[in-house]
């Protein structure tokens, strides 16, 4: 069964009991959950949509990052839903093992909620008869202790284990920086 509006709206209210300070940056999601329901996880749903990224650790604090091919920019691993996809977190794991090829065996999730929920604006791509819109990033943090990654090609073009202070946007780089120095 595919991601629901159901899904989509307790998984961002699991999110704001731990962040409540967040309401106000979350409300786009609210709002397109109001109008669109469960078509908020269909990535042709331009006022916006659901994505779902990983962040996953190693157990000496680095986390993963990709080359996006298209995009050139360093970035957690992650994309958009699909209909095979049952959860946010199923989806980011998905992801992370399409994009890298470290397997879901190879991880463990450090929770069901997700660590950042990031709501960031989409430009209209032409080629690809999209409207600008909105992605609704669900990030979830993962550990692990592989360390072989076999890159997407097609999508991916390298990786490269970070520390946690360089990842760019805040909260998530915090809050890592914050489950990095407790694991240390």
């Amino acid at each position: 069964m595919p991601i629901t509006a159901a899904h989509v709206r307790t998984t961002v209210e699991e999110y704001l009991d731990q962040y409540p300070e967040e309401k106000d940056k979350l409300a786009p999601i609210a709002a397109v959950l109001d109008q669109a329901g469960s078509s908020i996880a269909s990535r042709k749903e331009f006022r916006g949509h659901v994505t779902a990224g990983a962040v996953l650790m190693r157990p000496d604090g680095r986390v993963l990052t990709i080359e996006h091919r298209a995009l050139r920019k360093w970035l957690l691993p992650g994309g958009h839903v699909e209909l095979e996809d049952t959860t946010l977190l199923a989806a980011a794991l998905r992801e992370l093992a399409e994009e890298t090829g470290i397997a879901a065996a190879q991880v463990e999730p450090a929770g069901l909620v997700p660590l950042d929920i990031d709501v960031h604006p989409i430009p209209a791509n032409r080629a690809k008869n999209e409207a600008a819109h909105q992605h609704f990033d669900f990030r979830f943090l993962f550990r692990t202790t592989a360390d072989t990654v076999e890159l997407q090609e097609e999508e991916v073009t390298a990786y490269s284990w970070q520390r946690a202070d360089a990842l760019a946007s805040e909260p998530l780089r915090s809050r890592v920086m914050a489950v990095a120095a407790a694991a240390g």
